[in-house]
């Protein structure tokens, strides 16, 4: 009767020590899982800011080309007058 009240209790410990186990796999894998969905939605964030930016940056460079227009046409101008200028 001892011997087989050991082989139970041994069993009863294993089963205890295994679902310890399992459940700290578990959870591990768990807390993983949720650190990797924080990690891609940070990225989904960053995604996301940087496609709302892009028609800032088209307006500044709209803006941008007829000054830098006005400013090529000004040099054009002072290059024709520098090769037509004749020394004294």
């Amino acid at each position: 009767m001892k011997k087989g009240l050991l082989v139970i209790g041994a069993l009863v410990l294993l089963a205890v020590i295994l679902g310890g186990m399992y459940a700290s796999a578990r959870n591990e894998m768990v807390r993983k899982s949720e650190t990797i969905n924080a990690a891609w939605s940070q990225v989904d964030v960053v995604l996301q800011r940087r496609a709302d930016l892009i028609p800032n940056l088209v307006e500044t460079v709209k803006g941008f080309a007829a000054h830098e227009e006005t400013v090529f046409g000004d040099i054009a101008k002072a290059r024709a007058a520098l090769l037509n200028a004749r020394t004294p």
